[in-house]
């Protein structure tokens, strides 16, 4: 894993710390920490709508708009900026199923150990199903990269 990648999910496990409810690192991270090579451009949070303000609080971190995507949106969504990655923090993933929105709550919580810290992730199966629910070209490629891994958690 990538110093800086490593460096980032190492602060982000311990700002998660006093999270109340589970909280998942999903998209490219997940990927890396599942045991797929792929490039990390930012870190993807997941947590509830009450841990994603109380953190973005805690960070001193503004709440924004959620990027304007047709396939998903945040109840709350934050972006903090860090020197090594940026993280994004989406409380209340919904995605764009059928005829509505729906919550994007992981079923399953893989902990994973990076630098001394816990991280949780989707197990594999679902995360692969997750990437192919983002419907983007790059999410994709990340589950077919997923499907081939062994040996890794989940």
């Amino acid at each position: 894993m990538d110093a800086a990648v490593e460096t980032a999910l190492v602060a982000v496990a311990q700002a998660m710390r006093a999270a109340a409810a589970p909280w998942w690192i999903i998209g490219s991270a997940a990927v890396v920490l599942l045991g797929g090579e792929t490039a990390v451009a930012d870190i993807d949070l997941l947590t509830g709508e009450r841990d994603g303000r109380a953190l973005a609080a805690r960070l001193g971190v503004a709440l924004v708009a959620s990027d304007a995507h047709p396939r998903f949106r945040s109840k709350v969504f934050a972006r903090w900026q860090r020197s090594d990655h940026d993280v994004e923090i989406m409380g209340g993933l919904m995605l764009a199923e059928g005829a509505g929105w729906t919550a994007l709550v992981p079923a399953t919580r893989v902990a994973v150990a990076v630098g001394g810290e816990t991280l949780f992730v989707p197990a594999r199966d679902e995360m692969i199903s997750i990437l192919g629910r983002f419907g983007r070209d790059k999410d994709r490629v990340r589950a077919r990269l997923l499907a081939r891994c062994t040996g890794a958690p989940g």
